[in-house]
């Protein structure tokens, strides 16, 4: 079955626009998030230095060191929950009814398989994960929808997704 060809696929432009509005909502929500984590990490780290004569020191190195790792395990954590809520935001609302993420919908774009269709959360899963590869060549795999026949990107392609007008 040859896959049909949709008549208004989504520019580069409204593509953009659309993740551009998404990152700004998950950077908002994802701060309101972590900034109670951030607080209870830089209050352990607090907890932790030693102040003489308003300059902090350490007692010894391995104070100093165990303080460290603390907040590198925990800017680590942040930086993993971070990447959850982004991977669920995306793959759930792809997959959902509405085909599309807020940045999206607000631009009358949704995500569809190459015959129109809703696609499975499995496969949003996968067009998540493949934006890491459209993103760790240089952002190419996402500049090619401005070139591509079917305004696809590379991670559309992998993942045999067209993003189209609603």
């Amino acid at each position: 079955m040859e896959p049909t060809l949709y008549p208004a696929y989504a520019d580069f432009w409204k593509r953009f626009l659309a993740a551009l509005i998404d990152g700004v909502l998950i950077s908002i929500v994802g701060g309101i998030i972590m900034i109670p984590f951030m607080g209870i990490i830089g209050f352990g780290a607090a907890s932790e230095m030693q102040f003489q004569n308003e300059n902090y020191y350490a007692q010894n190195p391995e104070e100093a060191m165990t303080m460290a790792a603390g907040i590198f395990a925990g800017i680590f954590i942040i930086g993993i929950v971070f990447f959850i809520l982004q991977w669920l935001y995306c793959a759930l609302m792809e997959s959902s009814a509405k085909q599309a993420t807020l940045g999206k919908m607000a631009l009358g774009i949704k995500v569809t398989d190459l015959y129109g269709k809703q696609i499975s959360f499995g496969r949003a899963t996968g067009r998540y994960f493949a934006k890491l590869i459209s993103g760790a060549i240089l952002y190419i795999g996402y500049i090619m929808a401005a070139f591509t026949e079917k305004k696809q990107a590379l991670h559309d392609m992998l993942a045999q997704t067209l993003v189209v007008e609603k």
